[in-house]
């Protein structure tokens, strides 16, 4: 909305630099920062007044349950996370079809989440909405985000694109009905499958959020370099008209996330919980494929990628060796693969900082990935 000003540059000449992405993009990261930090006590109390806290299974914790009571520690903190993002994306970005998108995924998920989260937490439900509900939802929003982005005339053709590492020209175009259908379920397994990846990497104080921070800052940039042409013709890789406005909705993601963890630090004060996993996994996915770096999101996320197969392995080994010794054993001392740390003795700072860092190596490995084709 801000960025309408450059408009008005003839009578105030500085107003033109609000015509630059990289400035707004510090901006929204700068404000969504602001925002965090302001409602951010409000908000605590307000969700520990409400007694909006954590549900946690006694044979989940074990011996891994902490000096302090994380049962009272409130969750839905993923609405200081939703809230900084949203005003702060309004502010800054001109609005586009990758925005808007972008918002409608981000504000649809988050709805979900915290109905989720309402069930468990207020209603005491532990299952929360059923598998069923969960999915009809995400399905109706992946179809609607779709639909949107094939209809379009600035996304229509780009978005039926698949880009893969490596390769500097698209290796398939989703044409027609079937192929129209295949991307639909392309883009469903990914905003399905991250949004749980992070739900599964959101058990330990700042983990999650930490992550996401850094995956944002990348695709944060790979969103400017789609955007420009001439840097997006050097590197070989999609231009994608527009997409530069996505920065801006990353930059805020960015600045969000780093207030969320002032109060999500260890010893968290407040917990995302599903209305912040689900949301922040539906965008991130969302924005991959906007800016043609879908698979790229397995290199960058990799923290995400591990945690969740590192669940997949588990239930597939004990699964397997019930059926062949009659007697379900463990592949790791337990999953998400963050628990295993844990197990082995790792406190659980330690293990947090250590997964930061190879999500920061992940990151820059995804950032090698557009020089290299």
């Amino acid at each position: 909305m801000l960025s309408y000003l450059a408009d008005f540059e003839e009578y105030f000449g500085p107003l033109r630099v609000l015509r630059f992405i990289t400035l707004r993009t510090l901006l929204a990261a700068g404000t969504a920062m602001v925002i965090g930090f302001i409602i951010g006590p409000w908000l605590i109390r307000q969700l520990k007044i409400l007694k909006f806290g954590q549900h946690y299974d006694d044979d989940r914790t074990g011996d891994l349950a902490q000096r302090f009571d994380k049962k009272n520690t409130p969750t839905m903190g993923g609405l200081l996370i939703f809230v900084s993002v949203l005003l702060s994306t309004l502010l800054w970005a001109q609005p586009n079809i990758w925005v808007f998108v972008s918002l409608f995924v981000y504000s649809a998920l988050t709805a979900v989440g915290f109905r989720d989260d309402y069930l468990k937490a207020v209603k005491k439900n532990r299952a929360g909405i059923s598998s069923r509900e969960k999915m009809g939802w995400q399905t109706l929003i992946t179809i609607l985000a779709l639909a949107a982005l094939m209809w379009h005339p600035q996304s229509a053709h780009k978005i039926r694109e698949l880009w893969v590492p490596f390769v500097k020209e698209p290796v398939f175009i989703f044409a027609g009905a079937i192929g129209g259908l295949a991307l639909f379920a392309m883009v469903f397994f990914w905003l399905v499958g991250f949004s749980n990846f992070i739900n599964l990497t959101d058990g330990l104080d700042g983990l999650a959020i930490g992550c996401t921070i850094t995956v944002a800052l990348v695709y944060g940039i790979m969103a400017y370099i789609a955007s420009n042409v001439k840097v997006s013709d050097y590197l070989l890789i999609s231009h994608v008209p527009g997409s530069g406005e996505l920065s801006v909705v990353c930059g805020a993601l960015v600045g969000a996330g780093v207030a969320f963890l002032w109060y999500n630090s260890h010893p968290a004060e407040v917990f995302m919980g599903d209305t912040g996993s689900l949301a922040l996994g539906g965008l991130i996915g969302m924005i991959a494929f906007m800016v043609q770096q879908p698979l790229t999101l397995l290199i960058v996320g990799g923290v995400f990628v591990a945690e969740g197969l590192s669940v997949v392995i588990q239930v597939g080994y004990f699964k397997i060796t019930k059926r062949r010794y009659g007697e379900g054993r463990r592949f790791f001392r337990m999953a998400p693969i963050h628990h295993h740390f844990q197990k082995l003795g790792w406190p659980e700072t330690k293990v947090v900082a250590r997964f930061w860092i190879i999500s920061l190596l992940c990151a820059l490995a995804g950032l090698g990935t557009l020089k290299l084709r």
